[in-house]
């Protein structure tokens, strides 16, 4: 029987006899030893730890051991003399990311410049909104019909020729990295497309490329696994398998018919994998997003979804990437119940993650006018390691879920499924009274469920306000967009923007005349950024105007505002149903009117959250602020309270 320490021991061992062999590759590389080694001696025994449990009931585990050890050292040997350099720096100051001065912005870079160069010449526009950390949607070689938006990735280490170059894009992170701005890549370990190099392998024949894959020569064992399986998108790919005529087997895709589901279990995967995250860690990469964390591991019996072995091959290239690039974060994407949003966040696994919960919720807070569930869902969830943060932010380029759980609806007396039913009426315009203008995105007739596609601006109001001509509602509209993104901003964690919401952008129905795009209802959010709106942005006067001018001036507060740092949040009950209050840093509070009513507020309720200083200022409006026995907010109002200083 094996003690607690055996693991301990074997992993030390293990170490002893392999690092001499790893030892020539970086000395001939003329990398820094030294470092590299202290960086393996402190990070090898977890990374032993998770290989094993995964690998180690095969014969060759500790020759793919090896394999993954040697990946590791020719990529920190291949990293340039900056990023060395940014490695250490962010070794030295690891909390970096969970400064005030953290901005998120995302795009698509077709769509918000043309391709990367044009990009570059875009960096004004982001240092004039403040942002410090740009992610950049899917750009790497795809399918040209068939690409699932960039998630269909054909070549890891080539950008789609479209878009310009590696050389480029390495360029391009370093010039933003010069101005302050930290690079954000999608790395899609889940699957790659039917026409990446090892899928055409296997197509080819290849026994060992084909083992990169799930393939199956009958429905016997996907009608097994599918018995347990949800469906990702019932409309345009149902099931989670497809029959491949050239193999004449059923291949494994979760999510779309052209996209191959990669076999965790082989550890040559793991490997390979590795060498191609660590490559785009090598371009500059700062933050990594691990598309669709949950997916990556299978066990017949089960959903197939958040299995303990996706925490193990998260942990294992967490601690590899360590050694290697240790300036590179993760930061997860897991659109699953909030307990599995938790389980990924931590500094060993992933430090940054979104936080879905939250953005569903705040759109749930301004359907209903009432921010109960919103408050009780994130007293309960939102606090998170002092390591780690959250990417709180009101859209992305994906579509809405109302993933909030039943059970703290319940708590409440809301019936979750009702709910989610009333919600997706009320953003698809069909509840009477509503302000949205969304579109429903998969349908699932059996289940009911559906998710909300839109952007912030006709979400929240400003295309029907428009629309009708109605001066009230473009108000109302307008001040929805920015107090939602004043909550996010203000919250903790990183605010991210999707570009395009800053100068309220609304749907754009485009897409429907694309056949390559007309049956995803998401590029309806998706519009090619518009300049010409853009160019309004300093007139208050119009809706991109007010929106941008407003953000903009929230997030300079922002960044010169040390209790907006990442750090604790109090979410509390303000005594007014229409009003969400947290206090941040035990210093500053946040009030937020969610309704078009005015809400009263008590100054004892507050007093018994918040240490109400003598004198205090609303950083929004950066005017004095009465906080009287009894006072009131406008419509849709967010104010961010401190004491004010002489």
């Amino acid at each position: 029987m094996q003690d607690a320490n055996w693991l301990d021991r074997q992993a030390q061992l293990s170490l002893d006899r392999l690092l001499p062999r790893i030892e020539p590759v970086v000395r001939a590389g003329q990398a820094n030893f030294d470092v590299f080694a202290a960086r393996m001696r402190r990070q090898f025994p977890r990374i032993f730890s998770h290989l094993y449990r995964l690998y180690s009931d095969r014969y060759d585990f500790f020759y793919h051991l090896e394999q993954i050890l040697r990946t590791t050292a020719s990529m920190y040997v291949a990293r340039s003399a900056e990023l060395h350099a940014l490695d250490a720096r962010r070794e030295a100051d690891p909390l970096w990311f969970r400064r005030e001065t953290m901005v998120g912005g995302v795009c698509y870079v077709d769509l918000f410049a043309g391709d990367l160069d044009r990009l570059r010449a875009k960096i004004p526009y982001f240092n004039e909104l403040g942002i410090t950390y740009l992610h950049l949607m899917p750009l790497f070689r795809a399918p040209a019909d068939n690409s699932d938006g960039g998630y269909a990735v054909s070549d890891y280490r080539q950008v789609d020729p479209r878009l310009g170059s590696m050389a480029e894009l390495e360029a391009l992170a370093a010039e933003l990295r010069a101005n302050g701005i930290s690079l954000t890549l999608d790395f899609v370990f889940n699957h790659t497309s039917d026409e990446h190099d090892w899928a055409i392998r296997a197509l080819d024949g290849d026994p060992d490329y084909q083992e990169y894959y799930y393939l199956f020569p009958d429905r016997g064992l996907p009608d097994q696994y599918e018995a347990n399986l949800r469906e990702i998108f019932p409309e345009q790919a149902p099931g989670s398998f497809t029959y491949n005529p050239q193999l004449d087997r059923w291949v494994w895709t979760t999510f779309n018919t052209f996209q191959w589901d990669l076999n965790y279990s082989n550890p040559a995967v793991f490997n390979a994998m590795l060498g191609e995250m660590l490559y785009l860690a090598n371009m500059g990469t700062e933050i990594l997003r691990l598309d669709a964390v949950a997916f990556v591991w299978k066990r017949l019996g089960t959903p197939c979804e958040n299995l303990p072995e996706v925490h193990d091959i998260i942990r294992a290239f967490n601690g590899l990437v360590r050694i290697a690039a240790p300036a590179m974060l993760f930061k997860s994407e897991a659109i699953v119940h909030p307990d599995d949003v938790a389980s990924y966040i931590s500094w060993e696994e992933c430090p940054i993650s979104y936080n879905p919960t939250f953005m569903a919720l705040i759109w749930e807070a301004l359907a209903t006018r009432e921010v109960k569930l919103l408050r009780h869902s994130m007293s309960r969830r939102f606090d998170l390691p002092g390591d780690c943060a959250w990417i709180n932010y009101v859209r992305v380029h994906d579509d809405i879920g109302w993933s909030f759980a039943n059970e703290d609806a319940a708590e409440l007396g809301i019936n979750g499924f009702d709910h989610r039913l009333f919600l997706n009426q009320f953003y698809t315009g069909r509840f009477p009274g509503s302000f949205a203008t969304g579109l429903p995105f998969n349908y699932n007739p059996i289940t009911r469920d559906m998710r909300i596609c839109g952007t912030c601006a006709s979400l929240a109001g400003l295309e029907q306000a428009l629309e009708i001509d109605n001066d009230t509602l473009r108000e109302y509209a307008l001040r929805r967009i920015i107090m939602i993104h004043a909550v996010i901003i203000a919250a903790g964690g990183i605010p991210l923007i999707y570009l395009g919401d800053e100068i309220a952008t609304l749907n754009s129905y485009d897409y429907q005349q694309d056949p390559a795009r007309s049956a995803d209802n998401r590029w309806v959010h998706r519009p090619a950024f518009d300049w010409q709106r853009a160019a309004e942005r300093h007139d208050p006067a119009t809706p991109p105007g007010r929106v941008f001018t407003t953000l903009r001036a929230l997030i300079d507060v922002r960044r010169s505002t040390p209790a907006l740092a990442d750090g604790p949040s109090l979410f509390f009950d303000t005594g007014n149903p229409h009003v969400l209050g947290f206090v941040r840093n035990r210093s500053l509070l946040v009030l937020a009117n969610f309704s078009e009513q005015h809400a009263p507020l008590n100054r004892d309720v507050l007093a018994a959250y918040w240490q109400i200083p003598g004198a205090v200022v609303d950083l929004v409006s950066g005017q004095p602020f009465d906080v009287s026995a009894l006072f009131t907010l406008e419509p849709y109002q967010v104010v961010w309270l401190t004491a004010a200083h002489n």
